[in-house]
Parts: structure tokens; sequence; C-alpha cells
């Protein structure tokens, strides 16, 4: 087995470190202000509904905005992107404050602005995530990932506390004024921060071409698509526990808001601990094996929860929750952030965020309609059903590990030597290859061909076929399709990765001499 990597490695990178503390501050803000508007509605007809509404309106936008987002944070600056979403949330946050301290904050507002909030963490995340690759070194990636993993759940441990203590004390306006400072400060460090500059070697790519690129990457892609789904079976009866916590706290645990901020409190240092462990359990056993068990230890957490109303029994049995919560989580995150090629990295984090909010958003609503039709107790121990239902589907739809792929960007198409010269925009652009492969070679080569056509469909292909010819019986020809001569340059200069080059040597170990490469341009081009 690999030796652990320490949870604590990346902080050594100052650059990193800095960010982190201070998302750590804008974590704890969000946390305070969820726990603050979900309080503001206990008391609400349809409370359950509403409550778990609060979730959703925080994670819609995430799962509305997450691809715009993404080819946002893939085409410019993402530091000075961060900055302006930050600048946002702050205004978002002091009219909260502001409406809240004046008696002027009805549910559909609360839940509007709520939405407006998820708007900029939407807009956060893909940028955010996309930048933590360039930061730290690669073997410390799954440990980047639990510290992302522990920030949030240090949030969710400190946060839900210190509100849970001011709505006594002082009251709601003061946990969402406390959100505002926590934006304040993440806007702060980020405009004092100076990342190295690094030269483009091409310009931006179009909003709407970027917009595909990201959706045909992850469409073809079945590492990406495997990720998604082993996130979308866990997150989906996963995501009762949060949404309908405040919940259990009143009235099944007869809590107030301090008790339900302790109960917070216990999820998130259970995630701590699950965090600082994630490096060494992947050491030790394979990921599948470790995904599997600990699907089955949450929804036995989740039964407990449903079920137990000794307070202390539930706090105890949070604790493990929170620690596999954070471990899936951030083990499932760190396989996306190491397989994702740097050019595409912000667009492919964002389709998992549509996966990860969608899930959470869609599932929140879910539980807190089933909760108010049946019980709490049932909802429990359905989701805990449907749970250890994904669970045992990990032998059917392994994960992939992706520890060992080249990743790295690899140039090794020749440059295309044409008469006519086609403008950037210029497209559709058909280009073909013709192969000679003897019969004895033939089948192998179909099949490595297969590796091919995805790598030519997820860095810009629309169309790919492989056709033999009727005349000749040993020649065979691939025709792919990209929309604009722009793309198919970028296919040629870094959107391949070190393990596509390996695998296109392999078909091309099958064939006889060089491929005569061709290429069709529209009729208009000059």
């Amino acid at each position: 087995m690999s030796k652990p990597v320490s949870a604590w490695a990346p902080l050594k990178v100052a650059a990193f470190r800095s960010l982190w503390i201070a998302l750590l501050a804008s974590n704890i803000g969000t946390w305070m202000q969820l726990v603050g508007a979900q309080w503001l509605l206990i008391d609400e007809p349809n409370a359950s509904t509403l409550v778990a509404v609060v979730q959703t309106s925080l994670m819609l936008p995430a799962l509305l905005l997450a691809l715009p987002a993404g080819a946002v944070a893939d085409s410019f600056d993402r530091r000075q992107l961060l900055i302006v979403v930050q600048a946002y949330l702050l205004l978002v946050a002091v009219l909260m404050t502001v409406l809240t301290a004046a008696g002027q904050m009805p549910p559909a507002l609360l839940l509007t602005l709520t939405f407006g909030l998820g708007v900029g963490q939407a807009l956060t995340l893909p940028a955010w995530q996309a930048l933590v690759p360039e930061l730290v070194p690669r073997d410390t990636l799954p440990a980047a990932s639990a510290l992302g993993g522990i920030s949030v759940n240090a949030a969710r441990a400190i946060g839900p506390a210190i509100a849970g203590l001011l709505i006594s004390h002082v009251g709601v306006a003061a946990v969402f004024g406390f959100n505002a400072a926590s934006c304040l400060i993440f806007a702060l460090v980020l405009a004092l921060w100076r990342p190295d500059r690094k030269r483009r070697d091409q310009a931006p790519e179009r909003f709407t071409s970027a917009l595909r690129a990201g959706d045909r990457y992850a469409r073809h892609s079945p590492v990406v698509r495997r990720i998604l789904l082993r996130a979308a079976l866990f997150l989906i009866p996963g995501t009762t526990l949060w949404a309908l916590l405040p919940l259990v706290a009143a009235r099944r645990l007869g809590m107030g808001s301090s008790g339900y901020g302790l109960l917070l409190a216990a999820l998130g240092i259970g995630a701590i601990g699950g965090a600082l462990v994630t490096s060494w359990a992947r050491s030790k056993w394979r990921g599948n094996f470790l995904l599997m068990i600990s699907t089955m230890g949450y929804a036995a957490c989740l039964v407990v929860v449903g079920l137990v109303q000794n307070p202390v029994v539930v706090l105890i049995a949070l604790l493990p929750a929170g620690a596999i919560w954070t471990a899936v989580l951030s083990s499932i995150n760190a396989e996306i952030q190491m397989f994702l090629p740097s050019w595409v990295r912000a667009r492919g984090i964002a389709v998992y965020q549509v996966v990860f909010a969608g899930s959470q958003a869609l599932g929140a609503l879910a539980w807190g309609v089933v909760a108010d039709i049946l019980d709490l107790p049932a909802t429990h121990l359905i989701a805990a059903g449907l749970m250890v239902a994904g669970g045992l589907t990990v032998r059917l739809w392994p994960l992939r590990d992706v520890r060992g792929l080249g990743r790295e960007p690899a140039i090794f198409w020749q440059e295309p030597e044409l008469v006519v010269e086609p403008a950037p925009h210029d497209g559709p652009i058909l280009v073909t290859a013709k192969y000679l492969v003897l019969p004895e070679n033939q089948e192998p080569f179909q099949e490595a061909m297969d590796n091919v056509r995805l790598a030519r469909l997820r860095t810009g292909a629309t169309r790919w076929g492989l056709f033999r010819s009727g005349e000749e019986n040993d020649t065979f020809v691939e025709v792919y399709l990209v929309p604009t001569w722009d793309v198919h340059l970028r296919q040629h200069h870094g959107r391949l990765t070190e393990n596509d080059r390996v695998n296109e040597e392999r078909a091309h170990s099958y064939v006889e001499g060089d491929a005569e490469v061709t290429h069709l341009l529209p009729t208009d081009a000059e």
C-alpha cells in the first residue's frame, strides 16, 4: 500500500493556507446564515416543507448556474471572478441583516434572498475548486480535498453553535450580519493575494462554445459519469439527515435553537475526524470497499436519528454520520479533481456541482414533502433503505482509481499543413485519417480505437465514425466532425492528455506506416 500523505501537507503552501483560512471564515458565515434562516421558519405553517426549502433555495442556484459558472471560470481570471462574487454576496448578506433587524423578512423574501446567496456560491465553487490543483502538488490533492471538507465541517461545528447562541441572546439579524462580515474577509484576502501570472497560449473560448465543450467532456468520459453516479447515489438519501435535522431537534428531541446548533456541531466534529483519517484510510483499503462500508454505516446513523428520542444517543450517532459524509464526498471530490485536465477542470467540476447541489436541493425538497405526508421516523427509514441499496451497487458500478492516469497536457499531433488557411471560427471541419491495417491486427485495432473515439469526442468532436474501405480490404478511415477550426486547433494544442497519447499510440501500433490525415473545410473558408 502507498504511504499516506499528511492531512495537513497542503497547508505548507502559503497561498493555499491563506485562502483556506479565509474560506473557513466564509463557510462559518454560511452555516450561521443557514441556521438563522431555518430557525426563522420553524413556527410557520407547513414548517417541514419550508425548513427543507431553505436548503433547496441555497443549493438550487448551483444546479441552474454551475455550468455557466464553470465556463466563465475556465475562460477568465479566477481570482478577479471570486472577488466580484464575494462583493455581491456581501451586499445580499447586508440586505438580509437590515431587513431582519427591521422585522421585514416574510418567508417568501427570506427564501428569495437565500436563493440570491446560493447564486453567489454557485459562481464561487467551480472557480475555487479549479484553483486548488494549481496551488498544491498532485499527490496532495486528496489531502487538499479533505481539508476542504474540514473547512466546511469545522464551520458546521462552529457556525451553528455560534448561531444558536446569537439567536437566543441577540436575534437572527446578528447571525446574518456575521455572514456579511465573513464575505468581506474572503474578499479582502483574495484582493491581497498575488498569484503567479501564467501566459495564456490561446485566447479564451467563446462562452457558448465553452459551455458545449464542458458538456461534451462529461458525456464522453466514462470516469466522470461513474463519479457523478456514485455521488448521486450517496447524496440523495444522505441529504435527509441535513434537511430534516431542525425538525428532529425541535419535534422529537424537544431542543431549542442552541440544541439544534449542538446537533450540527456534533456532525461537524465527526466530519473533521473523518477528513483527518481519509488519507490514511485510502492508503490502507481500496476506495470502492471503503465506499460500500461507509454507505452502510451512514444508513445505520439515519435509522438511529430517525427512531431514537434520546438526545445523547442521537448526538453520538451524528459523530460517525459526519465522519462518513466528509470521508465519502472528499474522496469523490478528489477523484474528479485528479482526473480532469486543466483546460476543462472548472467546467467538469461544475457538472459535478450540478449533481452535488441538485441531489441535495431536490432531495431536501422531496424528503420534506415525504415527512409532511408520513412522519420523521418513516422518512429516515426510507432514506436508510435507499442508502443501503445504493451501497450494494458499488460492485456493479465501482469507481475507477485515477491516481496513476496521466492527466498532464500532451501535444503530440503534427501541425496541419494546409494550402487554404481557415479563420478560427470557420466550420464545421471534417477531419479524416486513413489507416492501413493488416488482417491479423484489425480486431485489436478496432478495439483500441474505441478509446481514441472517446478522446476525440471529449476534446471537441461532435460526431465520430470508423469505416473500412469496400475497395481495399486493409484500409480503414476514421472520420470526425469538429464545430470550428479553433476547436480543432485546441485539440492540437493542449486538450489531449498523456493518457490520450498512450491510447492513441496503442491504436497506431497496429497500423502499417503513418496515417494519412486530411482536413475538409467549408467551401467559403478563405
